[in-house]
């Protein structure tokens, strides 16, 4: 398949246009001035706010002006995630796209599909005036990866439509219903340093190339936990030797099941040997463990230049104990709906700092007590250990209303599009829907997008021939909007 040739031609021009444009979270300035641009050069009403959200309507072409106004929404930011050893600057590196079968992918980085297909369909439709539709209000939202901090800091008057449309989905034919909610649980370790005695053996331990992925979509999938795996050989580490930890980190974001994961420690010099051959059964059991859901692990311990100074003990035991007790992945399965996935836990990363280590952890669950009960389990395990320990605000999920006008519209028309029915679902990640609907609880809402996989890491691909389908379908959709 030619990169230069795949349908719908606008949606996918639309498209290289913002992988060529940077978009981290927080760091959207530049994507919402190519957005203010657009629409002043298609002639287009476009406001901001305060938060960095954007909206642009469009009016309603000939025949159609008594529809409901609709809101099509995605999201500006997108996670930035790269492979070991690959050289690229998301501050201000375009993101490097490729053809592989009927997949798209990026080279070594993130693809920002999620959500720069949506915002491409998005523009595709602004720019069309061929295309029938009612009043549209396209809505692009800020930092929607790390804190939906542009949703939560949207006033209720921003948006003026009666229905939303999100098109922040990742499974063709899937049309979603409801979301998860979710919270973030920061442990804090302070901890004092002391010296290394002399003659001791320095190495560094590293686990890498495990799948990682999205913290709610593949959160029920087996894969390994960078953070847990490291974290298992370090305990074990402890047991058995005279033991310093020097340096630990792990994981990026929030929202993405760890890849990598590494440590600098030492033990006495005569143990140098022994510690290689632990290592190696222990990279062996856990490559059997996950020898399906991880096909390419990687696990390296290496010499390294001695450190004069190391975490003090007593700090590291207590930090690897509670990483260890810390519960991670699916918590519990739905009660109301077969295969959904309704609370859940991903220890997300570990950083240290100057004088302290930060692991941080993220809550998921369609059930508000639910989260909020998982959310003081993992915080139980922290407490325990001597951790400060802070849970964030978090963010509502979204009812399911299986009795939703528009979601009958989109079913039917995807009936008559493809000849088959599809599924309506929830889902365990979480979508702005549930912050929409506490502001604008008239709104009546689906989300729905063109097939993706492993997102929030570099493996993240979009299946081109799911694009062409996502985009008829929503074309369809607009055109049978119902009336006000």
């Amino acid at each position: 398949m030619d990169k230069t040739n795949l349908n719908p031609t606008s949606v996918f021009d639309y498209f290289h246009e913002v992988c060529q444009i940077p978009r981290p979270s927080k760091k959207e300035e530049k994507i919402i001035a190519y957005l203010l641009d657009f629409a002043k050069l298609h002639g287009l009403e476009a406001k901001t706010d305060a938060m960095g959200n954007v909206l642009i309507r469009k009016p309603a072409t000939s025949g159609y002006e008594n529809r409901k106004t609709v809101v099509l929404q995605s999201h500006l930011d997108m996670v930035c995630e790269k492979n070991e050893g690959v050289s690229h600057d998301f501050m201000k590196d375009p993101i490097e796209t490729y053809v592989d079968g009927e997949w798209m992918r990026a080279k070594g980085t993130t693809l920002g599909a999620d959500n720069g297909i949506g915002i491409a369909t998005e523009l595709a439709i602004l720019a069309d005036d061929s295309i029938e539709h009612g009043p549209l209000e396209c809505v692009f939202t800020e930092d929607e990866e790390t804190g939906m901090t542009g949703a939560f800091g949207m006033s209720n008057d921003f948006m003026q439509g009666d229905i939303l449309l999100n098109l922040d989905s990742e499974d063709e034919g899937e049309m979603f219903i409801g979301c998860a909610g979710g919270a973030n649980t920061l442990a804090t370790f302070r901890f004092q340093t002391e010296a290394v005695p002399a003659g001791y053996f320095f190495f560094r331990v590293a686990v890498k190339g495990l799948t990682g992925g999205h913290s709610g979509d593949d959160i029920n999938k087996n894969r390994a936990n960078a953070n847990k795996v490291l974290n298992r050989f370090l305990v074990q580490c402890q047991e058995k030797y005279d033991f310093y930890l020097c340096r630990i980190e792990g994981g990026n974001l929030h929202n993405a099941i760890p890849r990598e994961a590494w440590a600098v420690c030492a033990v006495p010099m005569g143990d140098k040997e022994s510690v290689r051959v632990d290592f190696n059964v222990f990279a062996a059991a856990v490559e059997a463990e996950y020898s399906v859901a991880e096909p390419s692990p990687c696990f390296e311990l290496s010499s390294t230049d001695g450190l004069a100074m190391a975490i003090d003990r007593q700090t590291v035991r207590r930090l690897l104990l509670a990483v260890h007790a810390c519960f991670n992945g699916v918590f519990a399965m739905s009660q109301d709906i077969e295969g959904l996935v309704e609370t859940s836990n991903n220890l997300a990363s570990i950083k240290q700092k100057t004088d302290s280590i930060e692991v941080l952890c993220s809550q998921r669950s369609s059930t508000a007590s639910s989260r909020e009960d998982v959310s003081r389990t993992v915080m139980a395990a922290f407490e325990l250990a001597g951790a400060e320990v802070e849970l964030g605000d978090g963010y509502p999920g979204w009812k399911p209303n299986p009795s939703s006008p528009i979601l009958a519209v989109v079913v039917e028309c995807y009936k008559r599009l493809f000849g088959k029915e599809p599924k309506v679902k929830a889902i365990h990640a979480g979508l702005e829907c549930g912050l929409f609907l506490e502001k604008y609880p008239h709104m009546d809402m689906v989300s729905f997008g063109p097939t993706l996989r492993g997102v929030h890491s570099p493996d993240e691909r979009m299946l081109i021939p799911t694009v062409q389908m996502f985009w008829e379908h929503l074309l369809e959709v607009l055109r049978n909007v119902p009336q006000k």
